[in-house]
């Protein structure tokens, strides 16, 4: 048995109370269909991630298995994108199993292992902890117009440019609230989101 099956065996109510007492952070999710739980942190980081993808509609955690080597494999997440593909994910260290992924595909469903390298790659993931910190926060309405309206007049604006519009709450719990609920728009590879981070009205 290959350790990536070791991990990820049982029933999905099995698993799912042990992952429950599991606390990861960010606690705060934006396009989780259920409650949330996950078996590790890594597992989180790519939940992470599948919120600040434009093309995620939803996803949810631990919501198929199949039958390996005579075991029950259980998925991370379920993802299901905008064109309306449905695609199971596993976050795992290195190589996951293959046959895990043969037998999903058996089923009709698809299937793919996340590496710890493609996770962390580049500067995505931590810019979407650092927004993920004021997913239950809401921009207030005459914050959230004042922007826009700024935005429609010049196109785009760096954030320093912006700070003066906000007055009913802080400008980056504002502005990341705005990119996680699909107001705005910025570039999360480029760089760490900073002064000169260039925002965007979000195109739908």
């Amino acid at each position: 048995m290959s350790r990536t099956s070791d991990a990820l065996l049982g029933t999905i109510d099995d698993v799912a109370r042990r992952a429950a007492s599991n606390q990861f952070y960010p606690k705060a999710t934006v396009r989780c269909a259920d409650e949330a739980v996950f078996r590790t942190q890594l597992a989180r980081d790519l939940a992470c991630l599948l919120d600040v993808d434009e093309h995620v509609v939803a996803w949810s955690s631990l919501a198929a298995e199949i039958a390996v080597h005579g075991r029950f494999h259980i998925s991370d997440l379920k993802v299901t994108y905008r064109d309306g593909v449905e695609e199971l994910l596993d976050a795992v260290e290195r190589d996951g199993d293959p046959a895990v992924t043969e037998a999903f595909a058996c089923a009709g469903r698809r299937h793919r292992f996340m590496t710890r390298a493609e996770i962390g790659s580049g500067f995505r993931l931590q810019n979407a902890k650092d927004i993920l910190r004021y997913a239950w926060c809401r921009t207030p309405l005459n914050d959230r117009i004042r922007l826009l309206a700024a935005l429609d007049e010049a196109g785009s604006l760096r954030i320093s440019e912006v700070l003066p519009v906000f007055r009913e709450i802080q400008p980056m719990t504002a502005i990341s609230s705005m990119i996680l609920h699909r107001y705005l728009s910025v570039d999360l590879d480029e760089a760490p989101i900073g002064p000169e981070t260039v925002i965007r009205r979000f195109q739908r």
